[in-house]
């Protein structure tokens, strides 16, 4: 309260005061024998008119006369009175007169009684104020300092002498520092000093306190102060009002702690950060030295023996200084139990254990043997170790000191460490058990995914696999190289809906049905259809996730199929980012691809797109966790943002695609992703015309005698004289075939790099079939005889019909086989 205050009372004056009150003198049969000014002006009456009367029937009405007797009754008892009586006013008004009377013996022994009166309602408010007076000094419970201008005591209440353990009259002229340590001592006599020199009151401030007879023990205080003035203005000193809040401090401040312990613990799903939170939650606030120490199974992820007590990783360490943490053990270190310790006892008996005994925790650092102390720090009074339980398995220990703080932990600290490792253990255990579920994901996504890429002669490729973070789970994105026939080679990203084991066993079976797919060298446009018609079908064998729906299956992918004989490159994508095509230039761009639906819808139709592409140009296929990766958001603005930073990191002269690759993740990937990224970057190459040969046959008897002449002119041209025999011998079979079963004009062609390639194209769609010929045929083992003279052979349809084609290993490079049956 701002403005001047006067000592003691905001109340008025004392009523009884002479200058105030009026007064009459009665002898004693009840006549006025004396009548003052005031009298006559509080009644109405002046003193002509009362002198000689009798009282009673002056002033009295009669209806109020039994009142008056009992007052008069209660004076002569006692010599004195004092109470409230109804009086009437000379014009006839009822007034309610506070009335003090007391006995006056004069010369000669006769008694006369002398009154003094005031209207009813001052002296009821000024025995108010008194009461109120009284009542602070004498009964109240909050404590009651008059302070001097020079901040020395004046008076002090009962409630001040039990903070001090002095009695009251034996505060006045001491100070402050007579009972709090100096540094309290200073901090609330500043608070009073600028009370007094400003007037502006200070309310509730609350204020920790030491004092001299208690050391080991810190309260904590609220004070509010006002100054003190006479009527005058003079500033008598200060007031201030001391209440021990030290209980109501502490519950609120322990509830805070719950409610910090809420929001800061178990934010992620990593086990160590985890129990770095709950230090963090700890310290200061509840313990000066905090350590939280794992069971080693659940750093790992695994899930802790019921009868299992060590040994304990140190997981995490906090300490108040933080140089007081040399003294301890340092997170990450090994340690054993030794049996007998506190440690021991707690993960023993599951339940808190309180070292604070006068002696202090003198076993609490014996899982330290090391340490030189017997205690991290030289003031450690007071310890208490708590069990981490979640499901009814102990997962570790966390371990409170208390050295800086006074007062050793209680019974409500106990409480709140329980609820805080209670917390903590549930989300503990959630990190390790997701930690254990997501290294078994990684471990199969891993496995699924291809550990190399294997080099082929179509194009130069690099990539780059980065998994998503622990908090989003692994997905499902995968990428491949598949080589094909006639030298042609697939390239292919892909990604599965959602997350987690299911996401990577999903992608498995997409990448081997991909596999199958290619194998049979099928169009970009009728893989996609097939894998489509795949994933509706593993959607309808998923079970309910709950009474309703079924788990989400879906995909996208995209399929490239590159021919570096022809140059020609054919593409398909089911709703998936278009690749990114660099020329040869350096100049970056998008491919503008028909988009087909994502796998999984069933029944729409895919389209391939065809172009021919350079050599040296650059081919990046990617996953939409590359554009839409960090905390940027995933709106149409921000991916074409990411799309046009991606094309930026593509342009430029050729490089090795590696650096490619690490400049594409400089660029976009600045934050762990979200989601897994893969990224394949193939440069094309063409195969050198004199390694390529092809010839157009007419579709007559003797185009098998003209293949075999023209193939073996071509295998001594190359030098391989060696394959002449089995290739005149496949090149017959293949081209009689064509003959016989085909329409239309033949095509020989001849490929030579690592391996002799004879491919055989005719008008036919007609699948060539593969049988064992009985000892009587005459015919029907053509194919067979072709299966056995090389390593690899197959067919391919194409819009104009197809190609049969085989491989043979040349002789430099010609691996041992088993002969065939």
């Amino acid at each position: 309260m701002d403005g001047p205050v006067t000592a003691f009372s905001e109340g008025p004056e004392d009523p009884f005061a002479v200058r105030r009150s009026a007064s009459a003198v009665l002898d004693d049969r009840g006549a006025v024998v004396g009548w003052s000014e005031r009298a006559e002006a509080l009644l109405g009456y002046p003193a002509e008119e009362t002198l000689g009367r009798h009282a009673a029937g002056l002033l009295v009405e009669p209806r109020d006369e039994r009142v008056v007797m009992e007052a008069v009754a209660a004076c002569v008892r006692g010599g004195g009175w004092f109470g409230v009586v109804p009086l009437r006013h000379r014009d006839g008004r009822r007034v309610e007169v506070g009335c003090r009377v007391r006995a006056i013996v004069r010369d000669g022994g006769h008694r006369e009684w002398f009154l003094v009166g005031a209207p009813a309602d001052e002296v009821i408010q000024w025995e108010t104020d008194r009461s109120v007076l009284d009542g602070l000094f004498g009964r109240s419970p909050i404590g009651l300092s008059v302070h001097a201008p020079d901040l020395t005591i004046l008076r002090v209440n009962r409630a001040i002498a039990k903070f001090s353990g002095m009695p009251v009259e034996q505060h006045r002229g001491l100070r402050l520092s007579d009972f709090l340590i100096q540094r309290d001592t200073d901090t609330v006599e500043g608070q009073l000093r600028e009370v007094l020199e400003t007037g502006r009151s200070s309310v509730f401030a609350e204020q920790p306190c030491v004092l001299r007879r208690d050391p080991g023990r810190e309260l904590v205080v609220s004070v509010s102060a006002f100054r003190m003035h006479d009527p005058a203005g003079r500033i008598l000193g200060v007031t201030q009002t001391i209440e021990d809040v030290t209980d109501r401090h502490r519950a609120r401040r322990r509830l805070a702690l719950l409610n910090e312990a809420s929001a800061r613990i178990g934010t992620t799903l990593d086990v160590t950060e985890t129990a770095r939170e709950l230090a963090r939650v700890a310290a200061p606030d509840l313990a000066d030295r905090v350590s939280v120490d794992l069971l080693e199974p659940v750093t790992r992820g695994e899930e802790p023996l019921q009868d299992m007590t060590g040994p304990l990783r140190r997981a995490a360490v906090l300490t108040v200084p933080p140089e007081v943490a040399d003294l301890m053990h340092p997170a990450g270190r090994t340690m054993d139990v030794p049996p007998g310790t506190v440690q021991a006892r707690c993960l023993a008996e599951r339940k808190p254990v309180l070292d604070s005994g006068p002696q202090g925790p003198a076993a609490s650092l014996s899982m330290e043997p090391e340490r030189t102390g017997p205690a991290p720090g030289p003031d450690t009074h007071s310890l208490l170790v708590v069990p981490l339980v979640a499901r009814g398995l102990v997962l570790g220990l966390l371990s409170l000191w208390r050295s800086r703080r006074l007062e050793p932990f209680e019974e409500d600290d106990v409480t709140l460490a329980e609820e805080f490792a209670s917390r903590a253990a549930v989300c503990i255990d959630n990190a390790r058990r997701y930690t254990q579920q997501h290294q078994t994901a990684l471990t199969l996504q891993h496995s699924l995914l291809p550990h190399t890429v294997p080099r082929h002669p179509a194009v130069e490729v690099a990539h780059l696999y980065l998994p998503a973070d622990a908090a989003a789970g692994v997905g499902g994105d995968w990428f491949d190289v598949i080589p094909l026939s006639g030298l042609r080679v697939a390239l292919v990203v892909g990604d599965v809906v959602g997350h987690g084991i299911h996401a990577a066993a999903t992608m498995g079976r997409l990448r081997a049905a991909v596999h199958t797919l290619a194998n049979l060298d099928l169009t970009p446009d009728e893989v996609l259809s097939h894998l489509d018609d795949l994933v509706d079908r593993l959607a309808a064998e998923q079970e309910p996730t709950d009474d309703l729906s079924r788990q989400v299956v879906g995909a996208t992918c995209l399929y490239a199929v590159y021919d570096p004989v022809s140059q020609h490159c054919a593409l398909a994508r089911a709703g998936h980012p278009p690749p990114a095509l660099v020329t040869p230039d350096g100049r970056a761009r998008l491919l503008d691809l028909p988009a087909g639906p994502p796998l999984g819808l069933g029944g729409l139709p895919y389209e391939s797109a065809e172009l021919s592409l350079a050599e040296g140009s650059l081919l990046a296929l990617y996953t939409d966790g590359l554009v839409q990766a960090g905390d940027r958001g995933t709106d149409e603005r921000d991916v074409d943002e990411r799309v046009a930073d991606l094309c930026a990191a593509l342009t430029g002269p050729a490089r090795a695609l590696e650096e490619t690759c690490g400049a594409v993740r400089a660029a976009l990937l600045y934050d762990h992703p979200t989601d897994d990224v893969a990224l394949l970057v193939a440069r094309t190459r063409v195969l050198a015309e004199e390694k390529v040969t092809t010839w157009e046959l007419s579709a007559e008897a003797t185009a098998a005698a003209r293949a075999r002449s023209l193939a073996a002119s071509r295998l001594t041209a190359w030098g391989l004289d060696e394959l002449r025999f089995t290739t005149e011998l496949i090149v017959s079979e293949l081209v009689t075939n064509a003959f016989r079963y085909g329409g239309g004009p033949i095509t020989l062609r001849l490929i030579r790099d690592r391996h002799l390639i004879c491919e055989v194209s005719d008008t036919s769609s007609t699948s060539p079939h593969l049988r064992r010929a009985r000892s009587t045929d005459e015919g029907g083992r053509g194919l067979f005889l072709v299966a056995q003279l090389t390593e690899r052979w197959g067919t391919r349809y194409t819009r104009e019909g197809k190609t049969i084609w085989t491989e043979q290993a040349l002789p430099a490079v010609r691996q041992e086989r088993s002969p065939r049956l």
